[in-house]
């Protein structure tokens, strides 16, 4: 295990911490995390996410290419919370990006579903893979 996701209990036990991260896409990195930290005694865990919940594929670089894996489509803010073992959760509102990016023409389809360009049909990532028991 990488000595970032080792947490110090001597230092988190009986304390509340708050989880700041940049995006949470499936929730299963969030869960570990979480997890560590509950391990090691923290008494509360409120996650902040600086980034609006994913909602949408993205096509242009963050190769997220379904919604299929997108926890945030699936699930409320508050079960997600429950999902990964937080106290609290929140997201960055999408309204609020604009005010951070500062800048004419930055893209947001991930989290607003407005894309700047034709989104192709059929651009899932696995659209050449088959299963073992397909080959003939």
């Amino acid at each position: 295990m990488s000595a970032k996701l080792s947490p110090i209990a001597e230092v988190i036990a009986g304390k509340r911490v708050v989880l700041v991260d940049d995006s949470i896409v499936r929730g299963t990195t969030s869960g570990r995390i979480v997890r560590l930290l509950r391990d090691a005694g923290a008494r509360e865990i409120h996650m902040r996410v600086s980034a609006p919940p994913f909602l949408h594929p993205c096509f242009y670089g963050t190769d997220i290419d379904s919604t299929d894996n997108l926890i945030a489509c699936h699930y409320s803010i508050p079960r997600i919370a429950e999902l990964i073992g937080a106290d609290s959760l929140g997201y960055l509102p999408v309204g609020r990006l604009s005010e951070l990016v500062k800048c004419n023409g930055y893209c947001d389809a991930c989290f607003s579903g407005v894309y700047p360009t034709r989104v192709p049909e059929g651009a899932r990532k696995d659209r050449f893979e088959r299963r073992l028991s397909e080959i003939e």
